[in-house]
């Protein structure tokens, strides 16, 4: 790890950190809503007459908090990567890999975006059958996490630029 960091980096590091300490409590909130729904559909069902608009609330929670603890899981390089061919490169080499991934994955997220904001545009007449919520709103959790993701592609294009690698925490190899 390099002794000294860019000043742009670390910059960038800290809107990390914040975007990270926005998606923690909402993705964490969004479970407990959901795990909470799906208890009053369970009891209702049993005990009472069933609450109609359980299903669909556990069904927009469930989409919302996964896109959410995806961007997490991005951010933190959690998500499955086959790396030990990389990791085997020599220095330079390795890091032109990292780069083309990278920007490969930005080109991925802007391309989410556009089609994720398309999509939320064509399904924006559209209302959810029990609440008669617009589905634009369940829908824009795609471009939102896309854009999210983005950002964080940018950031560790950045980091590996200025730095040599990223500041994102690898996984350990088996």
């Amino acid at each position: 790890m390099p002794t000294h960091t860019h000043p742009l980096v670390m910059l960038l590091q800290r809107t990390e950190r914040f975007l990270d300490a926005i998606l923690q409590p909402v993705v964490f909130a969004g479970m407990a809503a959901l795990i909470g729904v799906i208890t009053l559909q369970i009891v209702s069902r049993v005990l009472f007459t069933a609450v109609g608009w359980t299903e669909e609330v556990a069904r927009f929670l469930l989409v919302w908090i996964t896109f959410l603890a995806g961007t997490l899981a991005f951010q933190r390089g959690r998500h499955i990567a086959v790396t030990f061919v990389v990791d085997a490169l020599p220095g330079r080499l390795r890091q032109i890999a990292r780069l083309a991934a990278l920007l490969i994955v930005l080109a991925f997220m802007i391309t989410l975006i556009v089609i994720g904001y398309r999509y939320m545009q064509v399904q924006s007449f559209q209302k959810s059958a029990s609440l008669r919520l617009s589905m634009t709103y369940v829908y824009a959790v795609m471009p939102i996490c896309a854009a999210i993701m983005a950002w964080y592609a940018v950031v560790d294009i950045i980091e590996l630029l200025l730095n040599g690698e990223t500041s994102q925490p690898q996984e350990e190899s088996l």
